[in-house]
């Protein structure tokens, strides 16, 4: 068999790390074609009501128009084009849990099993709230707004709004209100992340109600009306995300740390982001470990196994009975259960030779919950590498 060149290598390569790229925008492709099938079905059936559709929509600002005057249309194609998009836009509001579903399918594979856990709620609330805001602003802020406008009008000015107008006054309050209304799910899941706390946020309620009257001016049309309806709702459910983001936080204080667990390992790995090198202190301050945080600096590949060597020989010097840590060759011969923790971390840099990254971290999590304070430093400092924090 003729032997491969190094260009035919690394092709094969490129091939390899290209395919599950390619299969991820396959399954992105097949799970779109479902949406637009689905809210197409949903058009087709919503299509012959569509009239009906647009009278209903229409009837909280016509029961509040002068006695005598309705709705006119200005184009000529406006009475049959307006109900049409007005339906076509209905049925992709009705498909929002299909579409979320399929997004969800599509991103589940890639979380923890307690990401899971909290995601699928927060896209039930996510739905939920959606179409709540958007029943807020039909049974509530267009009755008020409707009410009002009218009636501000010259009495040399008769009022009748155009259909088309109408239809897009009324879509953009739809989305501004049902957008709005996902300020506690965007609450939950900025305390999730870490990015805030609800201490944070309580400190910043002054900046965040003054956004919410911006954002109320820039979703909704120019009149103060709409803009204070939107601002309201959006501080007070902005209070209610920092009440259930505060439970949430305190649940997830609450519950027992996991060993070995993955999630667990990155918020020691993150609580310790500052901490620097034993090499680093040593040098900075004689051997003292300074009081004072200092920059991390990464250990070299060549540190890193001059590290190892020297916690091997530390723990044959203690236990002088005690046989060698065996060397792995290769990560088919022997089982990660098996190993100690200085075999794994030998076994992490034949894993990065053979760019698998994934077991690599999947050994130094392993690291992280079982060594010492030496190898739990090394595995950090192969982390911080991994993850290009130079």
């Amino acid at each position: 068999m003729r032997p491969m060149t190094t260009s035919e290598d690394q092709a094969g390569k490129a091939t390899l790390q290209e395919q599950p790229f390619v299969s991820h925008l396959l399954e992105l492709r097949d799970r779109l074609l479902r949406v637009v099938i689905v809210a197409f079905v949903i058009f087709l059936v919503l299509f012959p009501f569509a009239n009906d559709l647009y009278t209903a929509l229409a009837t909280p600002l016509i029961k509040h128009l002068p006695e005598g005057t309705g709705m006119i249309a200005t184009r000529v194609i406006a009475p049959f084009l307006t109900p049409l998009k007005m339906t076509f836009v209905f049925a992709i509001f009705l498909a929002i849990p299909y579409i979320l579903h399929q997004l969800w399918s599509f991103v589940a594979p890639g979380l923890y099993r307690h990401e899971k856990r909290l995601a699928v709620p927060l896209l039930v609330s996510s739905v939920f709230l959606f179409y709540l805001g958007m029943s807020f602003a039909y049974f509530v802020v267009f009755p008020l707004l409707f009410d009002i406008l009218p009636s501000m009008a010259p009495e040399q000015i008769t009022v009748s709004p155009d259909i088309t107008d109408y239809l897009d006054f009324v879509l953009t309050l739809f989305f501004a209100f049902g957008v709005a209304f996902e300020v506690p799910i965007a609450t939950i899941i900025l305390v999730w992340m870490g990015i805030a706390t609800p201490q944070s946020l309580a400190e910043k309620r002054p900046y965040i109600v003054i956004g919410a009257f911006c954002i109320g001016m820039l979703l909704t049309p120019p009149d103060v009306i709409s803009q204070t309806l939107l601002a309201v709702p959006m501080w007070i459910l902005f209070e209610v995300g920092l009440i259930c983001s505060r439970a949430f936080a305190r649940d997830r204080d609450d519950e027992p740390p996991q060993p070995g667990a993955p999630q667990q390992m990155d918020d020691d790995l993150m609580s310790d982001l500052g901490t620097p090198n034993a090499a680093t202190v040593s040098a900075s301050s004689g051997g003292q470990a300074s009081p004072q945080k200092q920059a991390f600096t990464p250990l070299t590949p060549d540190e890193l196994s001059a590290e190892l060597d020297r916690i091997e020989d530390t723990q044959n010097a203690s236990e002088p009975g005690r046989p060698p840590a065996p060397k792995p060759h290769h990560a088919a011969d022997m089982k990660a259960a098996e190993m100690d923790i200085n075999a794994k971390l030998r076994l992490v840099a034949d894993y990065r030779d053979e760019a698998d990254e994934e077991r690599a971290r999947a050994l130094l999590y392993e690291v992280l919950a079982d060594g010492d304070d030496d190898q739990i430093r090394v595995a950090k400092d192969i982390l911080k590498q991994m993850d290009g924090d130079y």
